[in-house]
Order: C-alpha cells, then structure tokens, then sequence
C-alpha cells in the first residue's frame, strides 16, 4: 500500500491535478473567507469551511478520483497493476489515502487564515479543530464515492459526472426518501461547526467510506478474477 500510495501522491504533482486541486480549494476557502468571516467581523469559522466543504469539495473530489481507475482500464495499464505482486485492497487503499493526503495537505494551508483572524480576535481553536476533523470525514466519504465511480467506468467524465451527481442529489432529494437523507454528507457536517463531535455522524460518515471502498475492492477483484 505504500508504495502505491507513493506512486499516487507523486502523480498527482507530477502532473497538474495536485496543485488545481490544492487551488480549487484556496480559492474556494478564500472567496468565503471574505463572504462569512471578514464581511461580518466575524472569529467564527464553522461557516467557511461548510461552504468550502459543499463547493469546494464537490470540485476537488472528481478531480482527484476520475483518473483512478478509469484511466488504468482506458490505457491499457489495468491489467499490469492487477497482475503486480501487490493485492487489490493495497492497490485501492494506496490510491484512497494519496487523494485523502491532497486534502489534509489543503487543510493545513486553511490554518493559515485562523492565524489571520487571531490577530483580530480570539479563534476558539477546539471548535477549529471539531470542524477541521468533520471536513476530513465528509472529504473522505466523498473520495470513496469517487473512487468507486472511477472503477465502474474508463471513462474519466463519466466518473466525475457521476460523482457528483451522487454527491449533490440528495441535497434536493432528501425530503423524498430516508435513502437519500442517509447519504446527504452535508447534512452529516452539521454538529462539527459547532464544535461538537455527533457520534452517530460520525460512524455514518466512516460507514460509508467502509462501504464504497469494500465494494471498489470487490468489483476489482471480480475483474482480476475474469482477467
């Protein structure tokens, strides 16, 4: 798994995917930045980063996953990964933590402007931290949705359009059915602004992270078995 991971990471700033990504997300951050914080005198950062998590996330995330695997199978190259001496589950969880590092790594870029606003205020850095932590849950159950998009098909369009159409339907879908309520990650991200960390969001979010990773795995598996 390392070594996939390494290899992952690498790509990702080898090519320009890493730094759109990384500035996807510093831009997002700092447009609210100056809509939620600075435009009201505000210490409050909860605000900034459910914004930056429903928008910004929701362009970060196809970035970062639509090539996982769809571009493995489109070139060709899927077969020499399945056939390495290496096990699917190191394979898809090398790719999983490489993408969840682009996000850790933006994340501690975003400290920069609590350190801006602890000039002007007092930041409640507890409450920072609870909303830091519920951002990395939603990202990363956004990352295992991707990623599980990107090993049902080559194509790297498809999987972004589908990754975000998993991610944004049930923001309008929600009142339908229990189904769609229980995947709205949004909804999920409620407490941590408020410095409180839900037990029952949290095992919701981990699930289904769990979830889309067993079922990339098993996919995969059943590809390799077939090849």
């Amino acid at each position: 798994m390392w070594t996939i991971f390494k290899k992952e990471l690498k790509t990702y700033f080898l090519s320009p995917i890493g730094y759109i990504a990384i500035g996807i997300f510093m831009v997002m951050y700092s447009i609210f930045f100056y809509l939620t914080t600075i435009s009201y005198g505000s210490v409050f950062m909860g605000d900034l980063y459910y914004a930056t998590a429903r928008y910004g996330l929701l362009l970060m995330v196809p970035l970062l996953t639509m090539r996982m695997f769809s571009e493995e199978r489109k070139n060709g190259t899927e077969q020499l990964l399945l056939t390495s001496p290496r096990s699917v589950t190191s394979i898809v969880l090398g790719k999983f933590f490489a993408a969840t590092a682009i996000i850790v790594i933006s994340l501690v870029f975003s400290i920069i402007y609590a350190v801006i606003i602890s000039f002007f205020g007092t930041v409640n850095i507890p409450t920072l931290l609870v909303t830091m932590l519920g951002f990395l849950l939603v990202a990363i159950a956004s990352i295992s949705i991707g990623m599980l998009a990107s090993s049902i098909t080559e194509n790297q369009i498809i999987s972004a359009i589908i990754t975000i159409i998993v991610l944004v339907a049930p923001w309008f879908l929600v009142d339908m059915s229990t189904i769609f309520s229980s995947i709205n990650l949004m909804d999920k991200f409620m407490s941590f602004p408020r410095g409180l960390i839900s037990i029952a969001d949290t095992v919701s979010l981990v699930s289904i992270t769990v979830m889309c990773i067993l079922i990339t795995i098993i996919l995969i598996k059943r590809r390799k078995a077939v090849k």
